[in-house]
């Protein structure tokens, strides 16, 4: 144990407190050297892809004779899918939706049902009334006076029927009591 303090500290005894030094040199050399290891190492991977690649190319076989075209892995109509590049069948003809936003297939699409909605749809080959619209169907099914009998005792049996349900005390095989 020596009794002679060592020339270069940096504590100092006069102070309550212990100075913060920070050695700026050391930081600027870490920061610099992490900077030139990343280049160094993306460098490295890059020339390390284009080999692979390389190699990739020269030992790639000829296509299977089964594989299937671009327009084989499509899957079948009709295609659900809200893309651009696709076309919508509508009476008038296919809209095209190529170099569209992806929400005019869906704007097209609610457009042709609310025009079948509000005016029907007749199959082109035959020309007869498939479906119609809401208001004519309503005015053709009050024109027609559908009446239900009151008197039918049939309804009032399934009417009792439908109120009953099975309790615990049948063990499960009547339907006994009534709903109030």
């Amino acid at each position: 144990m020596g009794a002679t303090r060592h020339e270069k500290s940096f504590v100092t005894y006069d102070k309550s407190y212990e100075q913060n030094i920070i050695g700026l040199k050391g930081i600027v050399y870490f920061a610099i050297g992490l900077f030139l290891l990343i280049v160094v190492t993306f460098g490295l991977m890059w020339v390390l892809l284009r080999v692979l690649s390389d190699q990739a190319a020269e030992a790639a076989d000829p296509p299977h004779p089964l594989t299937m075209s671009e327009i084989e892995r499509l899957p079948p109509e009709p295609r659900l899918q809200v893309a651009p590049g696709w076309k919508v069948d509508t009476q008038e003809g296919p809209v095209n939706l190529e170099l569209t936003a992806p929400q005019a297939e869906y704007r097209v699409l609610r457009k042709e049902w609310d025009r079948i909605w509000n005016e029907g749809q007749k199959d082109p080959h035959t020309g007869t009334v498939v479906s119609l619209g809401i208001d004519e169907a309503t005015q053709r099914f009050l024109a027609e006076s559908a009446k239900a009998a009151p008197d039918d005792p049939a309804a009032a049996n399934v009417f009792l029927e439908s109120r009953k349900y099975i309790t615990d005390s049948s063990s499960g095989r009547l339907a006994t009591s009534t709903r109030r």
